[in-house]
């Protein structure tokens, strides 16, 4: 089960500290091709989301592995599923019907919360 968590953990924090080092980073015009959304939100919003979503991904990978306050991961991995729940709902209010990664964010991230707890 440690290397499940250990799999699903490491992508999912890859996937969130990319995405959201590019959310920090990069201007409106640069984000647009890639995430059609990025102008319904205002730029301090849309930087605020990269950075929760960079603190989540150190949320699901550094309490375990210091073992320090490890009831962050499963809080991380709630806090992503809720996000990718909102991002659905962000998305279909917008018209976009593409929501097949943020269901498999949402999956990946529901199916690791119990995992986190016995680590």
């Amino acid at each position: 089960m440690h290397i499940a968590y250990w799999i699903v953990a490491g992508l999912l924090a890859l996937f969130y500290f990319y995405a959201g080092t590019l959310k920090v980073i990069r201007s409106r015009d640069q984000l647009r091709p890639m995430m059609a959304w990025v102008d319904r939100l205002p730029l301090p919003a849309l930087r605020a989301l990269g950075t929760v979503e960079i603190l989540g991904a150190a949320g699901l990978v550094l309490p375990p592995l210091t073992h320090i306050a490890p009831s962050l991961a499963p809080a991380a991995a709630i806090g992503f599923v809720l996000l990718q729940t909102a991002a659905i709902a962000v998305h279909l209010t917008g018209g976009d019907r593409r929501i097949t990664l943020n269901i498999g964010l949402a999956a990946a991230a529901a199916a690791i919360i119990w995992p986190a707890t016995t680590l």
